[in-house]
């Protein structure tokens, strides 16, 4: 008994190392830039994915819309990630990282750079990220008052036909604070790798900055690159 627990503890440590030397290769195989882009609701920084995906090409990838496409694949992951949904639950953040890690892995070879929308969206997801999938080059923080970003959403909601329960001030006000609480801790664990934009501004004044800063940010990966 002793022998085979022996066995299994051995076996663990051998594929726990492969597994290490894989992520090792991947890692280093991703010479394009990993961008998170955090921002409240009504902070715009969809408005400003878009630009960046037309100006570089790079892939945008939210979580939601990697939740949504796995359901609709029809997959037995997808179909058990239905009922999770349906049911009202959270996805694990171990079922949300492999979604990105696929994601990733597929576009590796193509990709000018990747763009994760909305997440991390709690500190231990940012440390769980780096370690499964890759290390993140920049945080891009779009940020507003939260007044603004209370108008910002009503006014959409005023406009939309479609009208949802969670549409209303003392809602969004909630979902704004716990925003800033998980945000906060995020944002400072990377203060070295953070820009935080004031985006209170019209759209091309904050695109602006942002493209300075991806501009340095693509020139740095091309130098590191060459050095190799």
């Amino acid at each position: 008994m002793l022998f085979m627990c022996h066995q299994m503890a051995m076996q663990k440590e051998a594929n726990d190392k492969q597994k290490a030397e894989e992520l090792r290769k991947q890692q280093s195989c991703l010479k394009v830039p990993i961008i998170w882009v955090l921002g409240g609701p009504g902070s715009g920084k969809g408005t400003q994915c878009e630009k960046i995906v037309q100006k570089y090409g790079f892939v945008h990838l939210s979580t939601g819309d990697l939740l949504r496409a796995e359901v609709a694949s029809g997959s037995p992951k997808g179909k058990d990630l239905a009922i999770i949904m349906k049911e009202g639950r959270l996805v694990s953040n171990d079922d949300v990282l492999d979604l990105l890690e696929k994601a990733i892995r597929e576009k590796s070879l193509d990709a000018k750079g990747f763009l994760i929308d909305g997440y991390p969206r709690e500190k231990n997801q940012g440390v769980a990220f780096e370690k499964k999938i890759a290390p993140v080059d920049l945080i891009i923080y779009f940020e507003c008052e939260d007044e603004t970003l209370v108008n910002r959403i009503m006014g959409r909601a005023a406009a939309s036909t479609e009208k949802r329960a969670d549409d209303n001030e003392q809602t969004v006000k909630a979902r704004i604070l716990t925003f800033r609480g998980n945000t906060n801790a995020i944002l400072s664990q990377y203060t070295d790798r953070t820009l935080t934009l004031n985006a209170e501004r019209t759209v091309d004044e904050i695109f602006c900055d942002v493209t300075c800063a991806l501009d340095c940010l693509l020139q740095k990966k091309n130098l590191e690159a060459s050095d190799r």
